[in-house]
């Protein structure tokens, strides 16, 4: 099966005139019809996906330990003592 990609704009409810493809009386073909997503609700519907996208700018230390290392030697103390 070959397929074609076709885009077209309905300009009448419920008919679309398809002209120029590449079919000769007698083909048989199967359509289907994608509505293409609006500008705005992709845009809208990008942002709700990853609401935080875009928000950190830098890192001020990235691998530096959240945790003091004194505040680890002290619960490494007090979950020993137990």
């Amino acid at each position: 099966m070959n397929a074609r990609k076709l885009a077209a704009t309905f300009t009448e409810d419920g008919k679309i005139m398809l002209t120029g493809l590449p079919f000769h009386a007698g083909d048989s073909v199967e359509i289907v019809f994608l509505e293409k997503p609006r500008e705005k609700e992709s845009s809208h519907r990008a942002k709700s996906e990853y609401p935080l996208q875009g928000t950190v700018l830098h890192y001020d230390e990235p691998f530096e330990s959240a945790v003091s290392v004194t505040r680890l030697k002290a619960q490494k103390y007090y979950s020993t003592e137990y």
